[in-house]
């Protein structure tokens, strides 16, 4: 794995529960396979590795033995399944600010450690996709769900039977080619990345629907820089949707050893059991303040063996019980990490 993991949020698989049961696959045994939390189908905006969302896109696709399930999860949801991100790029007025808006959004509304770029050369536009971070399972499927969703952004604006000059992929094959060009209702070949061609003119398009910002819904930004040390947080906040992580947990979906990662937290002055401890206290605070569950709820959820423990470690954090500090910060919610 690179040094910077990359971060996705859980959404950007698009609509995997509903295209599994369609295709008579099993969502439990497709995120047992990933080692992934079921809960996370619940929480779109929650924050994934890239590695995860890559693994767990391949578990999918093999658990129903279609090679072309990335293109229908793409066709099927569309780009507006991407929440904030994909309605931000079809509020543009022309199709190339929609591009540049897919470029600038990216980082900060749905993904890390990838790269979407448009170049022109002798009159054809070159949209490219491509993942930076140095995870490999999946990364075939990937692009395609992510070709999927290009594609439809451009016939938002270019017509829904409008097809490119080249659409490619990367890889030394391309497994149900035939089947995945039919769902893409485009010609694929095998290139350098993800990427569409088109004549440069077509980038003049206006969009035929009203042009308008997206509407308000729930959404979370993504970390500026994202580090060993953050990923670690979020992994640990994850695998609390089932059951108290371990550091070989961890390790494994970091896909470093347990030696190279606590090297690596050291060298940045940091401990795991620091991170661990850090999260919890972030996650009670949040819990608390929602005050959608008891105090024995939070510390179940937290993996505490009891209320009493929980609240002995509370006060280490905080230097109050968990009711005092409810009680005092009643008025405004932490962020959960």
């Amino acid at each position: 794995m690179g040094t910077v993991p990359g971060l996705t949020k859980m959404r950007s698989i698009g609509p995997l529960a509903e295209e599994l049961r369609r295709s008579g696959g099993s969502i439990e045994r497709v995120f047992r396979r990933a080692d992934l939390p079921l809960q996370l189908l619940d929480e779109p905006e929650r924050l994934i590795l890239l590695s995860d969302q890559l693994h767990l896109l391949e578990c999918a696709a093999r658990d129903i033995g279609d090679a072309a399930f990335p293109a229908r999860l793409a066709t099927t949801g569309g780009i507006l399944a991407l929440g904030r991100y994909g309605q931000t790029v079809c509020s543009a007025s022309r199709l190339r600010r929609a591009i540049d808006l897919a470029d600038e959004s990216i980082g900060p509304l749905l993904q890390t450690e990838t790269k979407v770029k448009l170049r022109i050369h002798d009159g054809l536009a070159q949209w490219t996709y491509a993942v930076t971070d140095a995870s490999n399972i999946g990364r075939q499927k990937n692009e395609i769900l992510a070709l999927g969703y290009m594609l439809d952004l451009l016939r938002r604006f270019l017509g829904p039977r409008w097809t490119p000059v080249l659409a490619t992929v990367s890889g030394s094959s391309l497994p149900a080619r035939a089947v995945t060009e039919s769902v893409l209702n485009c010609d694929l070949s095998l290139g350098a990345a993800a990427s569409v061609q088109f004549p440069s003119a077509l980038l003049d398009a206006t969009n035929p629907t009203e042009a308008k910002p997206g509407s308000a819904m729930p959404d979370s930004h993504m970390p500026e820089r994202p580090d060993l040390a953050l990923c670690t947080e979020h992994l640990i906040d994850l695998g609390l949707l089932d059951g108290r992580p371990s550091i070989a947990w961890l390790c494994r979906h970091l896909g470093i050893s347990r030696r190279s990662f606590q090297r690596r937290l050291q060298q940045d002055g940091l401990a795991f059991e620091a991170l661990l401890q850090r999260t919890l206290a972030r996650k009670a605070q949040h819990l608390l303040s929602r005050r959608a569950m008891t105090l024995a709820e939070i510390a179940q959820t937290l993996g505490y063996s009891d209320q009493a423990h929980f609240s002995r470690a509370f006060k280490s954090w905080t230097g109050m019980s968990p009711r005092a500090w409810q009680a005092m910060n009643a008025r405004q919610a932490p962020d959960l990490i």
